[in-house]
């Protein structure tokens, strides 16, 4: 088996995940964290847990405040991810990227729809049809909806203006001329081509097909992959594929959750945002119950394979000497959901006898947790995102309230049970091994 995974499976997986695309992909999500992180702040600050405190800051103007900050980081999150992604495959490239991210920006604006629509008549306090907004842009396709457009659109203007550098299409300046004048007319071509291309595409489905293209992504492309990644598919790939992969000694939490998943699971979230932000976070209004919370709180927390189980054998239960000692150097790391030292030093790697329990936590409290949400048990994650090194509890309140957290430290004590028999069968193989190093020292 290690055989054919180290031979046959990860090669052509490793080659399809250090592809310019992926990694453009991978790289350009990591610029939307800034305002992610910024921005979940003050979503929980606009949307206090409790009534009494969310009212008082109503009443003294700061809960909208809040939320109106919340809407410019969240709101234009897919721009961000635009820009990053493009910026990513030109600086790759080895080009200044700058100007690709900017003109990755203005194609997505390109492709977004304008807005005619009715708006509430002074004199009479209703709708009319007497009175529209034009050029207005929905921001609705620049957050949650437009995150696949955003790759595709960040992919595609990485990929052609890193050509135009290539071949030299572009203007040349003397070298008298400042290297900053220089540089926006360097990108002058590339930029006309490039947003002349998407001006045209945008043409051909608003005339043609009376429709817009980002709209289209969302219904073909966007849509039925959110639909598979919010399901029992998308926990499974999640739950199981990472910890399969680790098992091997590869990174699958990068692999599998940051390469492939990240765009959606992000897609997910910031819909959820909006709803908790509206205050119709329900699964009845379209939540979605897998998001990057998910993952990061039910999925890996104490580390890959849940081993805050395994942690607590090493801690009150080890006899062997490696145990022992494993488990005071991952108490620290593992409260940052970092377990490194266990899956390396005991090693979780390669080990058959705590293959199981690896693979078997993180699905049992992804599925639990998906149907806990998905019968109301706990209520969906609210779109606030925390560092993944957030402690368990602290970031499960954060994510979804008191319910949320009491049920992350449920599903960490299962983990417990789940770990007890398999590490305690490994702890006497260990046990055996040092008495038997022990003994031929002595003689």
């Amino acid at each position: 088996m290690n055989t054919f995974i180290n031979k046959t499976l990860m090669p052509p997986m490793m080659k399809f995940l250090n592809t310019k695309a992926v990694t453009a992909v991978k790289n350009g999500m990591m610029y939307i964290l800034p305002a992610v992180i910024v921005g979940s702040i003050f979503l929980i600050l606009g949307q206090l847990p409790w009534q009494a405190g969310q009212d008082f800051m109503n009443k003294i103007k700061l809960g909208p405040l809040f939320l109106a900050i919340n809407n410019a980081s969240f709101g234009i999150m897919a721009l961000f991810a635009v820009f990053g992604i493009a910026y990513s495959w030109v600086e790759a490239e080895g080009y200044k990227a700058a100007p690709a991210g900017l003109i990755a920006i203005i194609c997505d604006i390109v492709l977004q729809p304008d807005i005619m629509t009715n708006v509430t008549s002074i004199a009479t306090g209703k709708p009319s049809s007497n009175y529209y907004v034009y050029n207005v842009i929905d921001r609705t396709w620049l957050s949650g909806k437009g995150m696949v457009l955003a790759i595709i659109v960040g992919l595609i203007v990485g990929w052609l203006y890193s050509w135009f550098m290539k071949h030299n299409i572009t203007i040349k300046m003397p070298e008298q001329v400042p290297e900053n004048v220089a540089g926006s007319f360097t990108a002058l071509i590339p930029a006309a081509a490039i947003v002349t291309l998407f001006g045209i595409l945008e043409g051909i489905y608003t005339i043609a097909l009376n429709t817009t293209f980002v709209e289209w992504v969302y219904k073909v492309i966007q849509s039925p992959l959110q639909h598979v990644s919010d399901g029992p598919v998308g926990v499974f790939v999640l739950a199981f594929l990472p910890v399969f992969i680790w098992w091997f000694g590869v990174h699958g939490s990068s692999i599998i959750i940051t390469g492939i998943m990240a765009p959606l699971l992000a897609a997910n979230g910031l819909d959820n945002a909006k709803l908790y932000a509206e205050h119709k976070l329900s699964l009845a209004n379209g939540a979605h119950i897998v998001t990057q919370a998910f993952s990061d709180q039910f999925i890996i927390s104490t580390g890959a394979g849940l081993t805050f189980g395994l942690v607590v054998y090493l801690l009150f239960f080890a006899k062997s000497q490696q145990m022992k000692v494993l488990g005071r150097m991952e108490l620290g790391p593992a409260i940052f959901n970092i377990n490194e030292p266990v899956l390396f030093g005991l090693p979780i790697v390669l080990n058959p006898i705590l293959a199981i329990p690896f693979f078997l936590a993180p699905l049992l409290s992804g599925f639990l947790t998906y149907f806990a949400i998905y019968f109301q048990i706990i209520p969906p994650f609210n779109g606030v995102y925390v560092p993944w090194t957030t402690p368990p509890i602290i970031s499960g309140l954060l994510v979804g309230g008191w319910k949320t957290a009491i049920w992350q430290a449920l599903m960490l004590v299962m983990t417990i049970f789940i770990y007890f028999p398999f590490a305690r069968s490994y702890d006497k193989i260990l046990l055996a091994q040092e008495q038997e190093n022990q003994t031929e020292e002595e003689s």
